[in-house]
């Protein structure tokens, strides 16, 4: 039985009547049963739902508390044959005192009851006159329902793959929530009952703290407050339901819905674990030095198969989609050129060579070296950029790189390699007809040199154009275009190259011709060049069809470096992003081939030039990427086989 790691769970919000137990645990039947039929794992329900979050002084009413313990008793009887997990929020008779609890349920058991540590008894909250704060409350167990179970704030939950620690709104709120302490405890996932009630900009608020506890976590955040049916007297419950996964949101209520809502989404357990594995802060957080070991309740629940997700999984992980990418472009411009300028000062250069092809990689380093000129005050002269046409240069990319170099004013030199290479090819005995890799590679390697000859002449430094994709494909020729003495491109994937090429089009500059220009690199495909162009003139040797599809390889690239997940796990995912544009043998198919090149290539990256990180995933040897060069892919294989 495989579910990759992702546990599906819910936040219910069902329609109350305010002191009505019978009639709001029936809603929650329909609710647990509806999450069984969709095959939601665990759910959890509004704090004080029971009863309803506003009865006021009838939480006092020994009649109501009665009514809330028969129906929790009668919703345990109904829900024997539901194989979820679900929490309802109540309140429990602790002895003389009151707590405002949630009682984790699943199968007719009650697997423990967990109360509310802080009690808002502020503005229009009034807690305080009814329940008492967990402080208050030193008993290990209740007895709730004819059942003897444990209670308190030091419980995790332990159920069908999941780890789960359970607070209550306010508790959210406060300087340090309970679950902080629960996820470093091992929870997995923190479930929050809440009754938090409708203002202006207060439902923006409460996201942003979802979002922040469950990154700063490391975990899943599923929040659940109440709706429609409380009492109106002075305030008013919006229904609001969050899923939240390490700051990304999942999933999210209608709010102010007048009818009941189950928002589910299934969370990546496997990933929270990765993540929280490979962060040492987390790992070795001083709170658990003195802080005693929390109960661990085992409920069980057996672990179900995940075969499709609800939640969206993003073909291209490495571009953020609307207002977001503009955003994104420009902070990743920014720091190539940040990284660019400290160099360019620190090397005490007088010059920066560039490559110029024409195509998407140099283009971008272009811009960038041109905007490091403005940021320095410094003229565009200051760029030597360099067209090499050599045996597969095509007219378009020839005019384009031209046309770049003189819009943007730059110091122009074209230098033909075709003269080098013939002789170089004499030189070392290689047929010319034979278009082989030494062909390919001679004529990166006397690309390279040229560059890194004129950098001397003019006491410069050369620009690196290879992109972040390239590098993990080891798309390129070892100690040619491999080598330069910044890499201003090597923390971009190819994916994110055009964009960054578009935005700056749309963005940095007015020049139309300009625009123009950058917009053809943009629709040119992929190509080295270093193979003759076909009878027409046209690019002969395309990127994509001897490697594969950059967006699937940038997509592998994300999962397995910044994820850690197997093969078999990417493909599964791979198949949600890209149903209806990849059959599944062709992605397995290029998930092979990512895999053996990026394991046969890691030499090249074992020694590739500086250049600045700019995302979540980078592959320098220096900083987020130790691998050995000899590693075996076998292991690796089998999961696409599989």
């Amino acid at each position: 039985m495989k579910n990759f790691g992702f546990v599906k769970v819910a936040a219910s919000i069902p329609t109350v009547h305010v002191a009505d137990p019978a009639y709001n645990a029936q809603q929650m039947l329909a609710q647990l049963k509806q999450a069984a039929k969709e095959g939601v794992r665990t759910v959890v329900f509004p704090e004080l739902g029971l009863t309803g979050y506003t009865c006021g002084d009838l939480f006092l009413k020994p009649a109501l508390l009665d009514a809330a313990e028969n129906a929790l008793a009668k919703l345990l009887t109904q829900t024997k044959t539901l194989d979820v997990v679900y929490m309802v929020g109540l309140p429990v008779r602790a002895g003389m005192v009151l707590l405002n609890a949630a009682a984790i349920c699943y199968k007719g058991q009650i697997c423990g009851v967990v109360p509310k540590t802080y009690l808002p008894n502020y503005h229009e909250f009034y807690e305080g006159r009814w329940f008492v704060r967990t402080m208050a409350f030193s008993a290990e167990e209740v007895t709730l329902c004819g059942q003897t179970v444990p209670a308190g704030t030091d419980l995790i939950f332990q159920a069908g793959g999941l780890k789960f620690g359970v607070e209550i709104c306010e508790d959210l709120w406060a300087v340090v929530p309970p679950s902080s302490m629960a996820v470093l405890q091992g929870a997995d996932v923190i479930f929050n009952l809440s009754a938090s009630n409708a203002l202006v900009a207060k439902h923006d608020y409460v996201r942003r703290l979802v979002a922040q506890q469950s990154a700063r976590g490391l975990c899943g955040y599923v929040y659940a407050s109440c709706g429609f049916g409380e009492s109106t007297t002075d305030v008013v419950f919006g229904s609001n339901a969050l899923i939240f996964e390490n700051g990304h949101e999942l999933a999210v209520s209608q709010r102010f819905s007048m009818q009941a809502q189950l928002v589910s989404a299934e969370i990546d357990v496997e990933r929270l674990r990765n993540e929280r594995a490979a962060n040492t802060s987390f790992r070795t957080d001083s709170a658990l030095e003195t802080a005693a070991p929390y109960e661990v309740v085992e409920i069980n629940q057996p672990v179900a198969a995940v075969t499709k997700l609800t939640r969206k999984v993003d073909p291209l992980p490495f571009v953020p989609q609307g207002e977001k990418l503009d955003e994104h472009c420009a902070e990743i411009f920014n720091i190539q050129v940040t990284g660019l300028a400290t160099r360019f000062l620190a090397a005490h250069a007088k010059t920066a060579v560039v490559g110029i092809s024409g195509g998407l990689d140099s283009t971008l380093a272009l811009l960038v070296a041109a905007r490091t000129m403005d940021k320095l005050k410094f003229p565009h002269k200051q760029i030597v950029g360099i067209t090499m046409p050599g045996f597969g240069t095509t007219d378009r990319t020839y005019k384009n790189a031209l046309a770049l170099m003189k819009q943007l004013g730059v110091t122009i030199k074209e230098i033909s390699i075709k003269k080098a290479c013939e002789q170089h090819f004499k030189d070392i005995g290689h047929d010319t007809k034979r278009h082989d890799t030494t062909y390919e590679n001679v004529q990166a390697r006397e690309r390279t040199q040229i560059l890194m000859d004129v950098a001397n002449q003019t006491g410069g430094i050369v620009i690196g154009t290879g992109d972040l994709s390239e590098s993990a494909l080891g798309w390129a020729t070892y100690n040619g275009d491999h080598m330069s003495m910044y890499g201003v491109n090597c923390g971009v994937p190819k994916t994110l190259v055009k964009s960054l090429v578009q935005w700056v089009a749309t963005h940095e500059t007015t020049d139309t011709k300009t625009q123009k220009v950058l917009a053809d690199v943009v629709a040119t495909p992929i190509s080295p060049e270093l193979l003759p162009a076909d009878k027409q003139g046209r690019i002969a040797q395309k990127t994509e069809d001897l490697v594969g599809p950059y967006k699937l390889h940038d997509f592998f690239l994300y999962y397995f470096v910044r994820c850690g997940f197997s093969a078999q796990k990417i493909l599964f995912l791979a198949q949600h992003a890209f149903a209806g544009q990849f059959k599944t043998a062709e992605i397995k198919k290029w998930l092979a081939v990512f895999f053996k090149r990026f394991f046969a290539q890691q030499f090249k990256r074992s020694c590739m030039p500086d250049g600045p990180k700019v995302g979540s995933v980078a592959l320098s040897p220096r900083g987020d990427w130790r691998m050995p060069s000899d590693a075996n892919v076998a292991a690796f294989l089998e999961g696409v086989d599989k």
